[in-house]
């Protein structure tokens, strides 16, 4: 099986991963401080769920088809990309009314979990970046591969629940003051919707 040295290197790395800015952790961020503590650690679920579906892919070699395939490539890409658009269409239009209440939050929790699986699912850089990373951890000397993966995966999504966890919490704590003044509830949701927009165009802009 893999080694304890091994596991503790592969943690720290995807710790730093984590740290690093990108689509997930700024979406955690940005979902965190519009409506609370609660809503972002929805969405880190809901993200962690679609690191599962690329750890799947990859202990079973789908991943491999994005590596190799331009055409499943980019069809990922554009839907990616198009999905992100959608998310910035809304928060444009979103007012401070948009802000979660209490009656609600259920219903508007599970949107945000469905959005963290279908963005983290749809972004073909977690799948090549999984394909990449995972395997440089494994050893067919250390036994099955597909069980090597799937741990390493699922030490991966602990790193990535503990940091993404950390985010929503903090950035939770902006929530409150946030809920009192329409008009920052409606900047944020301005701020949010150009992040999203720049996040599609980098995702269209990815090569592979």
């Amino acid at each position: 099986m893999i080694q304890f040295e091994i596991i503790t290197v592969f943690f720290a790395a995807s710790v730093a991963l984590g740290l690093a800015p990108g689509p997930d952790n700024i979406f955690v961020l940005t979902q965190s401080a519009l409506h609370g503590r609660a809503a972002g650690l929805f969405v880190t679920a809901g993200l962690c769920t679609g690191l599962l579906v690329h750890t799947t892919a990859v202990a079973v070699g789908v991943a491999a088809i994005f590596a190799t395939s331009v055409i499943a490539f980019n069809t990922v890409k554009i839907f990616g990309a198009g999905y992100l658009l959608y998310l910035a269409w809304q928060a444009f239009r979103a007012r401070s009314s948009g802000i979660l209440h209490k009656n609600d939050s259920d219903t508007g929790f599970r949107h945000l979990y469905v959005r963290g699986v279908v963005m983290n699912i749809t972004n073909p850089k977690v799948a090549i970046f999984f394909l990449a990373f995972l395997p440089q951890f494994a050893d067919p000397s250390r036994g099955s591969l597909t069980l090597q993966l799937f741990i390493l995966g699922a030490i991966f999504i602990v790193a990535t629940i503990i940091v993404f966890g950390s985010i929503a919490w903090f950035a939770g704590a902006v929530g409150n003051f946030i809920k009192k003044s329409p008009a920052v509830q409606i900047a944020m949701h301005r701020i949010a919707g150009v992040i999203f927009v720049g996040l599609a165009l980098s995702l269209l802009a990815t090569e592979r």
